[in-house]
């Protein structure tokens, strides 16, 4: 299975580029599954159902969410109706919403994406370990699932690093979201699990996480609330990393990184 994971969409210049590219990445690297994460997509704060289904006609599968989850209060109603956006899974019981879905491809074939929320400099919520290990418990890689995505949205990278041990064997893929800052250490674990702490984000990458640089950077200096914070309305970059699975075990064969325009230096897989 061939699978890319886009990081965090932030505002319009970030979804405008994933639905214009993602068409022809689907096709050029013959892509299975698509998963994004869009809890910044709509201004930079949160997700409307109106955005999400122009990332689904664009050819995402699956949209996955974090701590921003809820700041477009349309979506904590309308949540259910759409079982391919979900949110971090250790959510106290009652939240609208699921943490994870399995998603059947065009040929037969299944995949599950899960989503959790670390707690290190974060909402305080459940604890994620348990969370996925539960869903996981329901769930067998390469015999009732042919792959399993997790999308681990938190702070710190220790918590992502230890997600990642721990699922060694368990996950096709264990991504970090949430700093928007792509980081080097992608790997195939001794398990087989394919890893990278932070994919990145899809936004512009003059600023300061996506957002404008001015407002941004007064709250540094004047320790102080400013201006709402805006995104960026430059030119955009693509970051997230492409993974090809083994059908037999579920596990990680290959994976490599992708950037694509703005200003980040461009690489593509090669396989």
């Amino acid at each position: 299975m061939r699978i890319l994971f886009l990081g965090d969409i932030v505002g319009r210049t970030g979804r405008d580029a994933v639905i214009a590219a993602l068409p022809g990445l689907r096709r050029d690297l013959r892509l299975d599954l698509v998963v994004v994460n869009g809890e910044n997509a709509s201004h930079g704060f949160g997700l409307s159902l109106s955005i999400a289904q122009d990332l689904f006609a664009a050819g995402t599968d699956v949209i996955t969410l974090g701590n921003h989850a809820w700041d477009r209060k349309d979506l904590v109603g309308q949540i259910g109706t759409e079982p391919r956006i979900i949110r971090p899974a250790n959510y106290p019981p009652g939240t609208p919403g699921q943490g994870s879905v399995v998603v059947g491809l065009v040929d037969g074939r299944k995949a599950l994406v899960v989503n959790v929320m670390g707690r290190q400099f974060m909402d305080a919520l459940d604890d994620p370990f348990r969370a996925v290990t539960d869903i996981l418990g329901r769930h067998r890689l390469g015999v009732t699932v042919h792959a399993v995505v997790v999308d681990i949205h938190a702070e710190a990278s220790s918590e992502k690093w230890a997600m990642g041990h721990v699922l060694d064997g368990r996950a096709s893929l264990v991504v970090g979201t949430h700093t928007h800052t792509p980081t080097a250490d992608h790997r195939i674990l001794p398990g087989g699990t394919a890893y990278q702490t932070d994919a990145g984000m899809c936004g512009d990458y003059d600023s300061v996480i996506g957002m404008g640089k001015d407002a941004a950077i007064a709250r540094f200096l004047r320790r102080m609330p400013g201006e709402r914070l805006q995104p960026a309305e430059g030119e955009a970059s693509l970051a997230g990393m492409m993974v090809e699975t083994d059908d037999a075990t579920g596990l990680a064969r290959r994976m490599a990184p992708l950037r694509m325009g703005g200003h980040l230096a461009p690489t593509m897989p090669d396989f």
